[in-house]
């Protein structure tokens, strides 16, 4: 099976209504990650200095040696910054969020007692804030053992939410599988928090995010001034805002760093864009932990009416869905050895796998299709030969109650039409009544054979996506 595992469908074009407490228009969410101590550093036991988010743009790793400007950056987010971004928050009396990387958290006992005093979720931002692409799935796992029980040990409690940040392939389904943290947030892919399933089990993800994200300080193509900053936080929350003014309200996270946002000139973009979300109506300044509580208790994962059709084999595939196109299973089959994923589990996107298998068949292939439909209201129908789909769909439209000048209406119109064409006049009666489809009858009579193949092909497309429609998904 070609089975391709990212879901590139979501929450699709409808969002499910967020219902933020008090009816909020947006959910804004604050994370500093605490990073400080925490870095690469040969005292750490690293190979090498760290070369990642700093005031050094473009910085190189000092194999074996220790990075005395590096580590004195790093050692101000910890020093002055984190202090700054406390103070602001505080007195704002915005909750906030921290991913707090173990051996960080370890080496700065008074900033984990003001984080708790000021009663801030504190995630876990893993064990190192080093990459973790080239660790295997066994060495990542003891990291993440590690990381909990370095946290547990320091914090008083085990971490709810869980963010590794520079992760692995592998970091989500690791961490989802310990089934004890009730958000992941190794995810950029939504503006809303969504579940996913791993082995079985149903795990919450809690998206975050790199634009809105002080890291633009420290990379090339970023911000330069808190201005910038403030411009782009307000722009980002002014959308959302409107969207939760239209009904359909999100989430806006915003990512902070001690090293950089806590800077004097940085953080006065940041107070600036406080002030301006502080000012409006229907703000829900929430912890990350907030988010996935109200997201757990209003939108509980839910179970399918079937299984997914990405996931069935071929015969149960073939059982499902082969009838989708009249007395044509082999479309189905055709449509499974597609490169199929996540995407395709809905009306939608299997209508689209399917008719891939339908639109690449030869000539021929397309043309048996046509034949296997039924006349509209003719002796099959009579006889009650019909398969059920094609019963109700002719029901729908009352084929199945005509008078005598309606019956013979048809029967006249289907022998010139197949007599013309050579396959028999099809259309989705679900999308007309009764004289709308005698009126279509008639014009389409008058096309030529490559025009009305081309239409009766349409028609067998929108005939199959009625039916996936229909069904319990």
């Amino acid at each position: 099976m070609n089975r391709y595992p990212r879901d590139m469908h979501g929450h699709g074009p409808t969002p499910p209504p967020a219902n933020w407490p008090d009816n909020a228009r947006i959910a804004v969410q604050f994370v500093i990650n605490y990073e400080e101590g925490g870095e690469n550093c040969v005292l750490h036991g690293d190979a090498a200095s760290e070369a990642f988010l700093s005031e050094i743009i473009g910085a190189a790793a000092w194999p074996g040696q220790r990075h005395w400007n590096m580590e004195s950056i790093y050692e101000y987010g910890s020093r002055a910054g984190f202090w700054r971004l406390h103070r602001l928050f505080t007195e704002q009396q915005v909750p906030v969020t921290v991913y707090g990387v173990a051996t960080a958290l370890a080496r700065s006992p008074e900033q984990v007692k003001a984080m708790q005093a000021a009663e801030w979720e504190i995630a876990s931002h893993g064990l190192k804030w080093i990459e973790y692409k080239d660790f295997t799935p066994k060495e990542e796992t003891e990291h993440m053992l590690e990381a909990i029980r370095l946290h547990t040990e320091v914090t008083g409690a085990p971490p709810r939410g869980w963010y590794t940040g520079r992760c692995s392939v592998n970091t989500v389904e690791l961490a989802a599988r310990f089934g004890s943290f009730d958000y992941i947030a190794d995810s950029y892919a939504d503006d809303l928090p969504y579940w996913i399933e791993v082995d079985g089990n149903d795990q919450l993800i809690v998206p975050y995010t790199l634009d809105t994200n002080d890291m633009r300080f420290a990379t090339a193509q970023g911000f330069n001034t808190g201005e910038d900053f403030f411009t782009y936080l307000r722009d980002s929350f002014d959308c959302l805002y409107a969207e939760g003014e239209a009904g359909q309200p999100k989430m806006l996270s915003i990512g902070l760093h001690c090293r950089l946002a806590g800077r004097p000139g940085r953080l006065a973009g940041l107070k600036r864009f406080l002030e301006h979300a502080s000012a409006r109506d229907g703000v829900w300044f929430a912890r990350r932990i907030d988010i996935a509580e109200h997201w757990a208790a209003t939108h509980p994962p839910q179970k399918r009416q079937m299984a997914r059709p990405s996931e069935m084999d071929r015969e149960a595939f073939i059982v499902a869905f082969g009838g989708i196109f009249e007395h044509s299973p082999w479309i189905a089959e055709r449509a499974h050895a597609l490169e199929l994923g996540l995407a395709h589990d809905t009306a939608t996107g299997l209508h689209s796998a399917l008719i891939r298998a339908f639109r690449s068949a030869s000539a021929e292939e397309r043309l048996e299709v046509l034949c296997a439909h039924p006349d509209l209201a003719g002796k099959l129908a009579k006889a009650k030969r019909l398969t059920n789909e094609s019963t109700a769909e002719q029901a729908s439209a009352g084929l199945d109650a005509l008078t005598d000048a309606e019956r013979d209406s048809f029967t006249a119109l289907n022998r010139a039409y197949t007599d013309r064409f050579g396959f028999p006049f099809i259309i989705a009666v679900r999308d007309h009544d009764k004289a709308g489809i005698l009126e279509t009858f008639q014009r389409r009579l008058e096309q030529d054979r490559e025009s009305e193949f081309a239409e009766a092909c349409r028609q067998v497309e929108r005939i199959a996506e009625l039916r996936l429609q229909a069904m319990e998904w």
